[in-house]
């Protein structure tokens, strides 16, 4: 067949398959999904006020009642709990607190080993906390396995593999073609490396609505629908319900009241900081992602898959891909769209043309399953600044504290972000604290058309790398000396 008659085919193909695809999430798209919770009206009196209501707010809530289940805490959510990342991301929940072990290496090399370690703790708690709460979200622990897809990329993964072990990383497994194909068959498939430990895959939604049931069980009031309009110091006067005063604090407006509290999380993450000089250090990243029909037993045997691991490609633009319990598989990534000035826009959460691409993608992945369909589309914003991995602070003399800047690996490093915040308002020094991670920000984005055309150069140069080789242009490796990036 001729390339454009192939080309044709493909696109035929590929729209076929979408033609009855829902556009909305896949996780929160459930009979058995929560109803919201009332909206705040009026005045509320805490000690500390959680602000988002997704996995960053939900785990600092969480923990807070757990370290002191004596402190009265309060969590607002603009929307309903889980809506935006964290109820419409891949499932992957890692170990890794610094997006991947290259990222960590080359940001953190001195502490590397104690940030691993941080990590496996962290994703060890996540799931103690799973089975202490009886949260229904299929947490498996199944790991993920790095893919090749082009010759260069199996030598960058047994370099990452021979530092690991130098570090002292155990559970990652080398894998050749032929043993990275008898667990999940593509012809693209080059040869992998597993992390057997290191990631759980997880139902993202029910994750979300596990936490909310768990807080409000430990008596964090929770209001949905609730937006943080403004924040800002409150006198010494405000009072409590009971009369007892609440002490100088922090107040933040809300559509139909305040809450006043003696301290603030901010866990807003994509969305504008309340703190507006954390602004420049995030934009918003649109990614994609398709869920499948429920495929047949025939279709199962036809890739394999058994040990339900997730998988990711190694290119720049990557795909990362899982299948479900009732063995549909997740397609997503590859393109990373940004839009110009960083606004945030519902109307990005849907692109057609993507879904096109990365169903043409998922058939040359896996040209067994020709034939089988869509049955969800959707998208949604990451916060992503320019370390890739999150970044911590405060503000208000030590009264708000934030986390933000976990670049799509933030359903486990939510978890420790939660840690961190709640260390910072302490005012403790611990072992979170002291990392250089902890203490220091990323470089900030520069402000438009600066930040639109850097972005858009690293994207063109990336999807260069990929066709070249792994070869980065002068653009990217002037990137990599400053500690900028920019990623799918």
């Amino acid at each position: 067949m001729a390339p454009s008659a192939m080309r044709t085919a493909t696109a035929a193909l590929s729209a076929a398959s979408l033609a009855d695809a829902r556009p909305v999430p896949y996780w929160l798209d459930d009979p058995a999904r929560p109803g919201a919770l009332p909206a705040l009206t009026g005045d509320e009196h805490c000690d500390l006020l959680v602000i988002g209501g997704g996995y960053s707010g939900l785990w600092t809530a969480l923990l807070a009642k757990e370290r002191d289940p004596e402190r009265d805490v309060v969590l607002i959510e603009g929307r309903e709990v889980g809506w935006a990342a964290s109820g419409r991301n891949g499932g992957f929940c890692a170990a890794s607190l610094t997006h991947g072990f290259g990222n960590g290496l080359a940001r953190w090399p001195g502490e590397l080993r104690k940030l691993e370690e941080l990590g496996e703790r962290n994703l060890d708690a996540i799931e103690a906390t799973v089975a202490r709460y009886a949260i229904d979200c299929s947490f498996e622990r199944t790991g993920e396995i790095d893919v090749a897809t082009e010759p260069y990329q199996l030598d960058d993964l047994h370099e990452l593999y021979e530092e690991a072990t130098r570090l002292g990383r155990t559970g990652l497994e080398p894998l050749d073609r032929d043993a990275v194909r008898a667990e999940v068959d593509s012809p693209t498939f080059l040869g992998g490396l597993w992390d057997r430990r290191g990631v759980a895959m997880l139902h993202p939604a029910k994750l979300v609505w596990g936490l909310k049931r768990v807080c409000a069980e430990l008596g964090v009031r929770v209001y949905e629908n609730t937006r943080a309009l403004e924040l800002a110091r409150a006198g010494a006067g405000a009072r409590s319900p009971a009369g007892s005063c609440a002490g100088a604090g922090m107040a933040v407006r809300t559509p139909y009241g305040r809450v006043f509290a003696r301290e603030v999380a901010l866990g807003t993450n994509v969305f504008p900081s309340l703190v507006r000089r954390v602004r420049p250090y995030t934009v918003p990243v649109y990614d994609y992602a398709l869920m499948t029909e429920p495929l047949t037993e025939a279709q199962c045997a036809a890739i394999g898959w058994r040990n339900r691991q997730g998988l990711g490609d190694s290119a720049n633009q990557f795909h990362y891909f899982r299948i479900t319990d009732d063995h549909r598989v997740l397609w997503g990534g590859y393109d990373a769209i940004y839009p110009y000035g960083g606004r945030l826009d519902t109307a990005l959460n849907h692109r057609p043309e993507t879904y096109l691409k990365l169903a043409g993608h998922f058939f040359r992945c896996f040209p067994q399953l020709e034939g089988v369909r869509f049955s969800h589309a959707w998208g949604g914003a990451i916060d992503t600044c320019s370390r890739f991995s999150a970044f911590f602070g405060t503000a208000y003399d030590g009264r708000v504290a934030y986390a933000a800047g976990y670049t799509g690996l933030g359903v486990g490093a939510t978890r420790f972000g939660g840690e961190v915040m709640l260390d910072l308002l302490a005012g403790e020094r611990t072992e979170r604290t002291a990392l250089e991670m902890v203490r220091s920000k990323p470089l900030p984005f520069p402000p438009e058309p600066a930040a639109w055309a850097g972005i858009g150069l690293t994207k063109w140069s990336l999807a260069r790398a990929d066709a070249r080789g792994g070869r980065r242009n002068l653009w990217l490796r002037a990137m990599d000396r400053l500690g900028l990036g920019f990623d799918s």
